[in-house]
This record gives structure tokens, sequence and C-alpha cells, in this order.
């Protein structure tokens, strides 16, 4: 509510920004983005929503189609579930950036044919390079956030998800705080990064050539010194889902059999 007991209206105003290359690697990322932006009218204040797939490409993060198995191999930390199905098999695994993710969030879309990219190596160190650029270029300070596409456990279909992020808060955590009624939130803290990079998702969608969105009206989430994305990464000791159904039944047969073997 506003001062005078009036309901404060709040706008959200999302817009890709237009006249971007077909990145390569070598690219200067940043700069481009950073011209964009001046061409497209971004303001301080501002929150950029940067595709994954640019930024792998820009950082030469490209490798042959033939090599995809072994660079999932190579990408995975740890395997969380594999399924077999009539094209092959599904990976879902944990990977360098402790994202789990279906093959380790290497992907064949939006690349040139016999190529497929990997994830950036340091997603943040992308997106504040990004950010000091378009904040030179404008004269104020944006927030900048690079995206990726993920499915998600119990939930059809796929969304996009913050995998890094320099300037702006990517976990809103509004424990402590009360709630309209005057309740104590315990638990709340909303990802804004992923919904960020969902929203950001409607303008850049996945065949339309529009991989930087802008999303204005947000401000109040930016914040200098805000943590990465792995702010959003649950750890290890709160998981309650660390392997798939068939994976956790199968580790309860072994360590059952591991009991038997040492009680007699």
């Amino acid at each position: 509510m506003g001062d005078n007991g009036t309901m404060t209206v709040r706008r959200l105003t999302l817009f890709g920004l237009d006249g971007l290359p077909e990145f390569t690697t070598g690219d200067d990322l940043p700069s481009l983005i950073a011209a964009a932006c001046v061409r497209d009218g971004v303001e301080p204040g501002d929150i950029l929503a940067v595709t994954s797939k640019i930024v792998s490409k820009a950082e030469g993060r490209v490798v042959a189609a033939a090599d995809r198995e072994q660079a999932i191999t190579d990408e995975t930390v740890r395997v969380v579930a594999t399924r077999e199905h009539p094209g092959g098999v599904t990976r879902i695994v944990e990977n360098r950036l402790g994202l789990v993710m279906a093959a380790a969030g290497v992907d064949a879309s939006n690349t040139p044919d016999g190529t497929v990219l990997l994830l950036p190596l340091d997603p943040d160190a992308s997106a504040r390079a990004i950010r000091t650029a378009v904040r030179e270029a404008i004269g104020g300070d944006v927030g900048v956030i690079i995206t990726d596409t993920a499915g998600r456990a119990w939930r059809e279909g796929q969304t996009d998800i913050a995998i890094g992020g320099s300037g702006v808060r990517l976990l809103d955590d509004l424990r402590g705080q009360h709630d309209a009624h005057g309740h104590l939130l315990e638990v709340t803290a909303p990802a804004v990064g992923d919904e960020l990079a969902s929203a950001a998702d409607l303008i850049k969608g996945k065949s339309s050539g529009m991989p930087v969105a802008v999303i204005r009206g947000l401000s109040a989430l930016l914040h200098g010194d805000a943590d990465g994305a792995r702010v959003l990464q649950r750890s290890p000791a709160d998981d309650l889902f660390a392997l798939g159904t068939a994976e956790a039944r199968e580790e309860g047969r072994r360590l059952e059999r591991a009991a038997r073997v040492h009680e007699s």
C-alpha cells in the first residue's frame, strides 16, 4: 500500500535486444551486448537475461557432435539417474557447475550442424563481464543473469533457470519478515533468479533468434555484492532426492546385502 492508503501498482516490462549477430568463438560478447543496450535504450536498474548458448559460443565451448556422449561423461561429477529409451539413454547428472541436469547441460539446439555446446566454464564470471561492459556503456548499473533450459522433478516440460548472475539477488530470502496479514515468514525464499529466467524466456523463446531479454521494473533486486548462481543450488546434506527412484532402490539393496555380509 502507498502512504495515502492506495494500492501501489507494480509494473514489469520485458523486451528483447534486437540486432545481435550469430556469435562465434572469440567474439567480444560483452561489448556487442553493451552496444545493443545503448541502441535499444537499456536503462540503469534493468536486468539482462542472457541465454547461455551465446556465452558458450563466444567462449569456445563447442565440440563435435560425434563426441557428445564423451562430453557428457567429461562434464559429469555424479550420476543421479539413467533411463533407457528407444533413441538411447537419458543421463541425469550433476555437472561441474553443481547443476543437476539432463546430459550435463550439453546441448545440440541452436548450434551449427555437427556441433554441440557445453555450458560456460564460469557463468558468474561471464555475467560480471557483461555487467561491467553494459554499466560503462550506459552510465549506470544493471543486473545480469545467464540462463539455461532445464527440466524439473515432478513437472512436465522445461523452463529456463539462472545458472550465472552478477549484480542481482537470485534468492530473495524473506525469512524473518511478515506477510500482509502479519504472519511470520519462516521458510519463504523466492528463487527470483529462476523466475526472472523463465519470464525472460517468454520473450526470447527457443527459435526466435532473440538471445538477450531486458527486464524492467525490478531494480529493487539489484545488489552490487549479490551472490552468484550457486546460491540457488541445494546442498547435498539438504537434498532429499539425491538419486533417481531406481538408483535409490538399488543403493538400498546394496546396503542391505553389505549389512548381511557384515552380520555373518
